[in-house]
């Protein structure tokens, strides 16, 4: 369902695409594409528009926010472009902080090269790691695959990722011919990590969102709360072979992906993005974001959308 009902004299975004959900303190903030901020008291209604909560001064095309808690202080991981540089695959991973959740987040830093996006930073008992996308062009499916490492501090990689999911059939196809004439370009990017009763999940988004391929899907691991996730036998649930989207375009919402996740009343919920059925193109970015609640049955995941 919709979680956030913009109306027609709301100076909030049309679009609210990559979701990313948090709470702090009793209230729930939903960040976006863009460094926009979001709030509620309650998860599933009662949201408000806060507005830009991110300083992105000298920069374009931020992406996909994501936010940890890290004793008093929050930190803002994004990727975005140096505003005079071009092409989409110039995106660096940035870190922003803040005193508050509304931000402001300000002194930015980058930690990574360009290609990289879409980063889910968790704390576990065994450290800090940052899970990621970036590109590889030189394998048998080309394109966007996820990666993790360990964080030395919050704006420092080790520099020791591993690969954790990578492309592995063709509905993962970004774009045919893209870069280089007979190679297709795959995607799997929109990491989000969690831990529950003994499976770790890695959630994620496949193919491009204007496809009618584009879905969720999850990998999975077995081991240790604790255990250093760079090292678990991550696999594709239930096989890494056939297409079995957690979620796709339905009679609900089309481009359904980019997902967080939120357990909250004894519930689990997946927040992500997608566009009304039909919905006329005119230009702009019209992925809003949407909420379900996800049961989880030891690693099967399920989701009505609604």
């Amino acid at each position: 369902m919709i979680l956030y009902e913009r109306r027609d004299n709301d100076d909030s975004p049309v679009s609210q695409a990559d979701p990313f959900i948090f709470k702090d303190g009793g209230t729930y903030y939903l960040y976006t594409t863009g460094g926009y901020c979001y709030r509620s008291p309650r998860l599933l209604d009662g949201w408000t528009y806060v507005g830009k909560c991110l300083d992105d001064s000298g920069q374009k095309c931020v992406w996909a926010p994501s936010v940890i808690r890290i004793g008093d202080e929050f930190f803002m991981y994004y990727s975005s472009i140096d505003a005079r540089a071009q092409g989409d695959h110039m995106q660096t991973m940035r870190v922003a902080s803040a005193s508050s959740p509304e931000g402001p987040f300000t002194g930015s830093r980058k930690i990574l090269p360009p290609f990289s996006i879409d980063a889910h930073t968790v704390r576990t008992s065994s450290g800090l790691y940052l899970f990621y996308c970036s590109n590889d062009y030189d394998c048998p499916r080309p394109g966007t695959f996820i990666e993790c490492d360990r964080l030395l501090d919050p704006y420092t990689p080790e520099g020791h990722s591993v690969p954790v999911v990578v492309p592995t059939i063709d509905e993962e196809i970004f774009m045919r011919d893209r870069f280089v004439p007979g190679q297709n370009w795959h995607t799997i990017e929109g990491a989000f990590y969690f831990y529950h009763e003994g499976v770790h999940f890695l959630m994620y988004s496949g193919a491009c969102y204007q496809n009618p391929t584009y879905f969720i899907g999850y990998s999975v691991a077995s081991g240790a709360e604790d255990a250093d996730l760079r090292t678990l036998d991550w696999r594709k649930y239930p096989d890494a072979t056939g297409y079995h989207p957690l979620m796709k375009s339905c009679d609900k919402a089309e481009g359904v992906g980019h997902n967080s996740v939120i357990f909250d009343g004894g519930k689990c919920y997946v927040v992500y993005h997608g566009r009304d059925p039909g919905q006329v193109d005119d230009g702009q970015d019209h992925r809003i974001a949407r909420i379900d609640e996800m049961k989880i049955d030891g690693m099967k995941l399920s989701v009505s959308i609604t």
